[in-house]
């Protein structure tokens, strides 16, 4: 059985590990080049870094800040924000990044996600999905949560996987930055749509929202920011609580 997966997220802005709650309110959080040293010393199995605005100022990632937070740590590192081109993939991984993730420019056009899947391969792709509750449905968000789309959630991930996915990074805009808990329901809905692995984004607040979403949501990671960032929750304690429920993970 494979491992399941402890992620911290650092949402970078302005060069700052920024959070918020519900994607507003942002407050800044540290050094993301510290802060991924230090996740990687307190056994973090790997590490998303997200340029929150890059899309919104239509601008790309902070490549040089890529470079620097990839020399520091020795964990598989994901970047995303403001990717729209099998260039800026490239220059990513150049810099260090093991995985991208692309949200907004793959909705815009769905093709980037196979041309991506086919010049590097599906093990680096993330697709990350902003999902938020409207009336009945659950629907996809971009640029950075502010813009609300048609697509249905699970229909969108399910479209992507075929194109090439190599992996979903589902992230409940209602939970986010609450620690009330991941989208459990949504999340084991998402992973019984598909059969690559499925990243919980959003809500979890304590050793039993992570027990929870692996057990009942079906994730195959679950990924937070701020409970880490703050040492609310430590990594390892958490990972030691997770095993004695017989959750499978990497002490």
């Amino acid at each position: 059985m494979l491992t399941k997966r402890i992620i911290p997220c650092l949402d970078i802005k302005d060069g700052r590990t920024v959070k918020g709650v519900n994607f507003v309110d942002l407050r800044d959080a540290g050094d993301p080049v510290e802060l991924a040293e230090r996740y990687t010393v307190e056994g973090a199995d790997e590490l998303v870094f997200l340029d929150i605005s890059a899309t919104l100022e239509k601008r790309k990632t902070l490549v040089e800040l890529v470079r620097k937070v990839a020399e520091a740590i020795h964990i598989p590192f994901t970047v995303g924000g403001g990717i729209s081109s099998v260039e800026d993939v490239r220059a990513l991984l150049n810099a260090g990044a093991d995985k991208v993730s692309v949200n907004s420019s793959a909705v815009k056009r769905p093709e980037l996600v196979n041309e991506i899947s086919l010049e590097f391969g599906a093990q680096c792709l993330v697709v990350a999905v902003d999902s938020r509750r409207v009336g009945e449905v659950d629907l996809v968000h971009t640029h950075g949560g502010t813009k609300p789309t048609e697509l249905e959630t699970i229909s969108w991930i399910k479209e992507v996987a075929e194109r090439g996915a190599g992996e979903i990074l589902l992230t409940s805009m209602d939970h986010d930055g609450t620690k009330a808990g991941f989208a459990d329901e949504l999340t084991r809905k998402v992973s019984e749509a598909v059969n690559i692995p499925v990243i919980a984004s959003g809500g979890g607040g304590n050793e039993k929202h992570f027990l929870d979403v692996f057990q009942d949501g079906k994730a195959d990671a679950a990924l937070a920011a701020s409970i880490f960032h703050y040492k609310e929750v430590e990594i390892m304690h958490l990972k030691n609580e997770l095993k004695n429920k017989n959750i499978p993970i990497r002490i």
